[in-house]
């Protein structure tokens, strides 16, 4: 494939992710009035939910400080999503003094008692050694963990770790099995990166008919990555019949969405006339789009269509 995804992935995961949705339920008077009765009392879950209402300020003002001090007493009580959000908190300096320690100190909290995103955030701050010493196996125990929890952040940075050797023994079968977890729960990178798998034939037999499923299933959730290798596989026959004009369809939903490469596949079926009627002033013109999208054979043909008088 022309574009390497792996790579994407690694560098696109969000490591510190946000496991509870934002508090945005509007609650009434009586109801918030229940809530800090029994945070008062020393409910520890009352203690985590009342934090929650200060913070994105749901029926109460808005008040960071109590926030953050109800967190730490439903922490201390052993509530894992508020040990997770305290380690999150420290994590990003977000109205505190970062510190990196303690939040795997809290992270670590969380994590032992099966909070899965407590360990992937966990697994990646011994991965590269932040607040605590660098451990490859540690790393890998604890994004693990939460990959085998269905986490699909973590199933998708396992199998990276994996296909690059990255803190584990490179693997190729264990990426293709990590990233087929995630792909199996409608995730379209993964999806994509299991196609690309399978194109390549890296852990798994190559096959064109199976990226081109795994490529489609993306594609249908509107990813332009997907829809620019669905379209080249259509173009070059690979896993299907070759159909210029299905490959230009694929190139154009992505293309819409300024995907370089998809652009420049447009302006060659343009240009050469397949699967629409020939015409070098439209080639031109989307050479000129993916130019400008920095892709550097669109500059080159655009500039000998230039030269050529179009």
């Amino acid at each position: 494939m022309s574009r390497c995804f792996f790579a994407c992935v690694a560098l696109s995961l969000s490591v510190f992710i946000n496991s509870s949705a934002v508090a945005n339920t509007s609650l009434n008077a009586e109801e918030v009035k229940i809530i800090i009765q029994a945070s008062e009392k020393g409910d520890a879950r009352a203690q985590y939910e009342l934090s929650r209402l200060y913070y994105y300020g749901n029926g109460v003002r808005q008040n960071y400080y109590q926030a953050l001090q109800l967190l730490k007493k439903a922490a201390e009580k052993g509530i894992p999503d508020a040990q997770y959000d305290l380690g999150r908190i420290y994590q990003t300096g977000l109205e505190v003094q970062r510190d990196e320690a303690k939040a795997a100190e809290y992270y670590e909290q969380a994590a032992a008692q099966g909070h899965a995103y407590a360990q992937f955030n966990l697994g990646i701050m011994y991965l590269n050694g932040l607040g605590v010493g660098q451990d490859d196996d540690q790393a890998r125990y604890w994004v693990e963990k939460a990959a085998e929890q269905g986490n699909v952040y973590a199933q998708k940075y396992l199998a990276t770790m994996y296909y690059y050797g990255n803190g584990v023994r490179q693997n190729y079968d264990q990426a293709r099995h990590w990233m087929e977890k995630a792909a199996e729960q409608g995730d379209a990178v993964a999806q994509i990166n299991l196609g690309v798998l399978y194109y390549d034939g890296k852990g798994v037999r190559q096959n064109y008919y199976q990226a081109l499923q795994w490529f489609q299933k993306a594609a249908y959730q509107g990813d332009d990555d997907a829809q620019y290798f669905l379209g080249s596989m259509y173009y070059d026959g690979k896993g299907v019949y070759q159909d210029y004009v299905e490959a230009r369809q694929w190139y154009e939903q992505a293309a819409e969405q300024g995907h370089a490469n998809a652009q420049f596949g447009l302006g060659t079926l343009y240009a050469a006339g397949h699967g629409v009627r020939q015409n070098k002033h439209k080639a031109k013109e989307f050479f000129g789009q993916a130019c400008d999208g920095g892709f550097q054979d669109g500059c080159d043909s655009y500039r000998e269509l230039n030269e050529q008088g179009y």
